[in-house]
């Protein structure tokens, strides 16, 4: 009775250690994907005044308040301004 079991568990060590080798192979083998750049960021920033937050000037929302143009990053920065 214990001869089966320690077959059994025997088995499943081989098992297990055939996989391992697997994965270990198969990592080696496949070509790393090579991580992205960062993306650069072209042309001007501007500060959001009400949360602190620097935007490129092109994707910023702007407003022109006493002759002076305001810079946002999001309509709730907007209304929040706004509120004031």
């Amino acid at each position: 009775m214990f001869r089966g079991f320690f077959r059994l568990i025997f088995i499943f060590i081989v098992i297990y250690i055939a996989y391992f080798l697997f994965r270990v192979y198969r990592s080696l083998t496949q070509p790393r994907k090579k991580p992205d750049p960062p993306r650069r960021i072209q042309g001007e920033m501007v500060k959001d005044d009400v949360c602190n937050t620097y935007i490129p000037k092109e994707e910023a929302i702007r407003e022109i308040r006493d002759g002076r143009e305001v810079f946002f990053c999001s309509e709730e920065c907007r209304r929040k301004s706004r509120a004031r």
